[in-house]
């Protein structure tokens, strides 16, 4: 009598099965947790009334006269700023699940190591493409605009997701470091605010002191946003205007992401088999 064995199945479609399934786990926790959605939109559209209504009247952009400017100038850091943020949810959800149990269980059964992890960032990662269509919608209604075409908007909205897909695997390692989720949530934030008002997302570099100037300019936030306004054609003025980040601030965007990615994603992988013991 013969014993049929059961069929090889291919790593990388097992991890892609695995990670897909969990990440449709984290978006059909978005219904049920409406209120999930609304504070995450409600931050970003009061920066932008307060910035665009409060403070814009008294930040002027060098060459570009007109309270029009600043909103333009402004919707591209919104955008950045809140990509960034994606930290918290990773960081928050993966806490969560450790302090439940639940990444034990995910454990206990045959899964892939990596689907955990990538299935939480996927999730998020589509969470937060919603609501970046949120802040477009409040950016057109605020006044702000594109001027080179659909395709250079689409490829800025591209490096926004791909930001947001980095800033994910930090969030990951973060959620997978501390002690639950209440501290994910302080600590994967409480770095990020010094590091988003220390960058050109709402005051022009030429506006800063000089020493701070170029720590402003090769900030990765600040090469998100100035891709973002370069692809936009919005104001995006700079105190080196010959440096690398305002000739080539696409590039630059470019290898932010990537370079954040290949040191964050493997030591969140790391972490969470170190964590489970597997």
């Amino acid at each position: 009598m013969s014993v049929e064995l059961p069929a090889k199945v291919n790593p990388l479609s097992r991890a892609l099965s695995d990670a897909g399934i969990l990440a449709w786990r984290s978006l059909k926790r978005i219904p049920r947790t409406p209120d999930m959605l609304i504070y995450a939109t409600i931050q970003p559209i009061m920066f932008v009334l307060l910035f665009a209504y409060v403070f814009g009247n008294a930040i002027p952009i060098p060459g570009f006269p007109g309270p029009r400017a600043y909103r333009e100038f402004l919707m591209s850091g919104i955008f950045a700023q809140t990509m960034a943020f994606a930290v918290a949810s990773a960081s928050v959800g993966l806490a969560d699940d450790m302090s439940k149990g639940l990444i034990d269980r995910f454990r206990s059964l045959p899964m892939a190591r990596s689907g955990v992890i990538a299935g939480r960032v996927i999730g998020d990662l589509v969470f937060n493409a919603f609501v970046m269509l949120i802040m477009v919608i409040c950016g057109f209604i605020v006044g702000w605009r594109w001027h080179n075409g659909i395709g250079q908007a689409l490829a800025a909205f591209a490096i926004l997701l791909l930001f947001a897909f980095a800033m994910l695997w930090v969030g990951a390692l973060i959620g997978l470091s501390v002690g639950g989720p209440e501290v994910a949530s302080s600590a994967g934030l409480i770095w990020l605010f010094p590091l988003t008002f220390l960058s050109n997302a709402f005051v022009p570099t030429p506006q800063l002191p000089k020493a701070l100037q170029p720590v402003a300019e090769w900030n990765p936030i600040s090469s998100i946003v100035a891709a973002c306004r370069h692809l936009f054609g919005n104001p995006s003025p700079f105190a080196s205007p010959d440096g690398f980040p305002a000739q080539h601030p696409v590039w630059l965007s470019l290898i932010w992401c990537v370079a954040i990615i290949a040191v964050f994603a493997p030591l969140a992988v790391r972490k969470y088999r170190s964590a489970t013991g597997h």
